[in-house]
């Protein structure tokens, strides 16, 4: 080797030897022979490799596979992803090729190198993600996760390098592609050093002058929180000490950067001292009993905050974390009033937690093995391959990026689905002879409504009906995409023939109103939409769409308008508006038209004394104890003695699209976030929104008016609209008025 070749990676060899000797340390079944022979070959391999190849910092590239196996280290990886690390860019971005990687390493890292050129393809286009190669990422992390280990590791020296990208706008997009898919992921696989190191890196580059205030605000309570800490942990050593506890061990920190900006956002908090988990104890114990032993002891010296106690242990978190978690006041001398969390864990609960997928690593011999019981990864793959583009990136942010709930079936087996999830979530996310036959669900022991979010903790109970078929309408409010793929893979195997028809007679309706010629056998009206012509089978195709709400009815009309010029349309109007007044006065004659109860015009109902002898339009269903469903005006006084959670929407089928607007008033303490949150909640549900307006007063706080649109059947919406802008808005709300406008 040239001496100045030597001079060049001098101090990039001697981190190639920190990582031989980390690896010596936990892989004890090989000799160290082996394991310095198979790591310098990698690393060699790939130095000549990137040899002309430098990074914007000046370094040579080299040092980034290094800097990223160093980091990669601390979850114990096998030699396999070892090598794989040191070679992951050296497909990508050097003439070596994958066939070259395997003849000169094992199969198993030109596999995992080839896994990293995947994920390599994944782009972040500001909210414009390429579905395409999210899916190739997330298929790559049902196959091995050891290439997600891999990435992950590759991203945190990226972003700790990113400082010397020379475009801001490039830091930018990376820091918020890392934050919006990189640091869930790590959250999610329950690897947290990880994760928190992903989030403080992004704050540093989208956020630079709030990290500098926590970061200050931090550096000077430094000081005094290592004093109370260590004045705590005393308190606790002695606590321990006195009950023959032995073995156990005690440490603290402060919380995250990027966890205290978000709660404090969250809490609307400008002083960090007053959240409740700003210092973190943890004791490790034994095993289970001591746990509960400490914390009964911890709840019986200090005073616990009630709502802050959470059993992981009991009720795991959905990565399968376990710890009992309280907040106690007084523990601190000097700052009694400022609330800590304690964590209680076994020693194997903190090394679950540490490296969660990653422990499942075995050493069997001279090779590892991946355990396979990792089951939300599992059912990434398929829900990748069932899902349909347009669904992609919606079910990946709920099903798994967001918050989740436990819920339980009548035998009290828990089941983890997404916050907002259904009772049609939990039935297909149960047992699949649940899956085709969903009739009523009862949720406490009470009949529930179909498309009603469930709770923590509700006990669940699904009744089925052999001879009931899934709703497509249910597809535009369940949350889970099992349930999804479920639902739109039984209407694909379902008749087609049978559902042509229902397409055409929905558009029919739409056609019948504009004195528009309804479909012939051709779909001739469709033929020519866009400025192309559709075959046959493309416009059978377009109406499909809108049977499983790919597309709305009335955009279908709008092409249709546009395509056929104002003459022919007003032509097509004079010759048709008398036929169709002739066909209005033969329905109107039929006889009384049906109501459609729950979405389905087929449920047996009895008519209530009220609405007997004429049938109004606005009519409600309730359904009793013993499932008999009775059919009410809306005003009815017998339904002022029943259960509210059991009325649900009820309407004459010609009424359905009558929509009516809803004015909501406002008045609230002036924040930032304040708008945000309350459309938030309405967008939520589904609800149009029609207006906004504000204005500000002379106390300070801001009025907000809202009209939104609600088709009237659903006018039941209302309250539960309310009641959640009123949970998110909390102590904010100051006023709310509610005024009905008909529509």
């Amino acid at each position: 080797m040239k001496e100045n070749e030597k001079n060049n990676y001098s101090q990039i060899n001697i981190k190639v030897e920190q990582i031989i000797k980390k690896t010596c340390k936990y892989l004890t079944i090989f000799d160290k022979e082996f394991i310095e022979k198979e790591i310098q070959k990698a690393y060699i391999y790939a130095r000549e490799a990137h040899e002309w190849q430098m990074r914007l910092s000046g370094d040579p590239y080299i040092i980034h596979p290094v800097e990223a196996t160093l980091i990669l280290l601390q979850l114990h990886p096998d030699i396999y992803t070892i090598q794989a690390c040191l070679l992951h860019d050296v497909v990508e971005d050097t003439p070596r090729t994958l066939e070259e990687i395997e003849e000169n390493f094992w199969k198993d890292v030109a596999f995992l190198c080839s896994g990293m050129e995947k994920l390599s393809k994944v782009r972040y286009k500001w909210e414009d993600r390429d579905i395409w190669s999210l899916r190739k990422m997330f298929i790559a992390m049902a196959e091995d996760l050891r290439v997600v280990f891999i990435k992950l590791s590759d991203r945190i020296h990226n972003m700790k390098t990113l400082k010397f990208h020379p475009k801001r706008e490039k830091q930018i997009k990376i820091a918020t592609e890392t934050l919006n898919i990189y640091a869930p992921i790590a959250d999610r696989l329950g690897l947290f050093w990880i994760k928190n190191t992903l989030e403080e890196e992004c704050f540093k580059i989208l956020d630079k002058k709030d990290y500098q205030i926590i970061k200050k605000d931090l550096k000077e309570i430094k000081e005094w929180s290592k004093i109370f800490l260590e004045e705590a942990k005393e308190d606790i050593k002695k606590l321990l000490d006195e009950a023959w506890i032995i073995n156990y061990k005690i440490d603290y920190r402060v919380k995250s950067i990027y966890s205290i900006y978000k709660k404090m956002k969250k809490k609307w908090l400008e002083d960090i001292k007053s959240l409740y988990d700003l210092f973190w104890l943890r004791i490790v114990v034994n095993d289970v009993e001591e746990c509960y032993k400490t914390l009964w002891m911890l709840h019986n010296k200090w005073s616990p905050l009630p709502s802050r106690f959470k059993d992981y242990i009991a009720l795991p978190k959905p990565n399968w974390y376990k710890a009992l978690h309280t907040t106690v006041v007084w523990l601190l001398n000097k700052n009694k009033k400022q609330p800590a969390e304690i964590q209680i864990k076994t020693s194997e609960m903190v090394e679950y937690a540490e490296i969660w997928v990653a422990a499942h690593f075995e050493y069997k011999e001279k090779w590892s093995h991946i355990a396979e019981d990792i089951n939300w990864v599992k059912e990434l793959k398929e829900v990748t391959e069932n899902l349909w583009n347009n669904d992609f990136i919606s079910s990946l942010k709920i099903d798994i990026f967001s918050d989740r709930i436990f819920v339980f079936t009548p035998k009290w087996d828990s089941l983890n689905l997404p916050h907002w999830s259904t009772a049609i979530d939990f039935a297909y996310n149960l047992h699949s002879d649940l899956w085709d036959h969903i009739s009523i669900a009862k949720v406490n022991w009470k009949i529930y409504p179909l498309d009603k979010e469930l709770k923590n903790w509700d006990i669940i109970e699904i009744i089925i009906d052999k001879n009931r078929k899934p709703n497509p309408f249910w597809l535009s409010f369940i949350k889970t995409s099992k349930a999804k793929s479920r639902i739109k893979s039984f209407l694909k195997k379902e008749n087609r023939d049978q559902h042509r028809e229902r397409w055409k007679d929905i558009i029919n309706k739409f056609l019948e109103k504009s004195w528009l010629d309804i479909f012939d056998k051709d779909l001739s009206i469709l033929k020519n939409l866009d400025w192309r012509t559709y075959k046959i089978e493309e416009r059978w195709a377009l109406l499909e769409q809108v049977w499983n709400f790919s597309i709305s009815p009335s955009s279908i009309m709008r092409k249709i308008l546009n395509t056929l010029n104002i003459n022919q349309v007003d032509r097509k109007r004079i010759k048709n508006k008398e036929k169709y007044e002739e066909k209005i006065n033969e329905i109107n004659k039929k006889k009384e038209e049906k109501i459609i109860v729950w979405w389905d015009k087929d449920i047996k109902y009895i008519k209530w004394n009220c609405v007997k002898r004429k049938m109004p339009e606005k009519i409600v269903w309730h359904i009793n104890s013993k499932w008999i469903i009775t059919i009410h005006k809306r005003d009815c006084k017998t339904l002022d003695l029943v259960n509210k959670e059991r009325l649900l929407p009820a309407y004459l089928e010609s009424k359905k699209e009558n929509i009516m607007s809803v004015k909501l008033w406002f008045e609230v303490k002036d924040w930032v976030w304040i708008l945000y949150s309350i459309t938030k909640v309405i967008m939520n549900m589904n609800i149009n929104i029609e207006e906004i307006h504000q204005t500000k007063s002379d106390s300070g706080n801001k009025a907000i008016e809202i009209i939104v649109e609600i088709l009237d059947y659903d006018y039941l919406l209302i309250d539960r609209l309310i009641n959640r802008i009123q949970l998110q808005l909390l102590e904010k709300l100051l006023k709310k008025e509610v005024v009905e406008i008909k529509g």
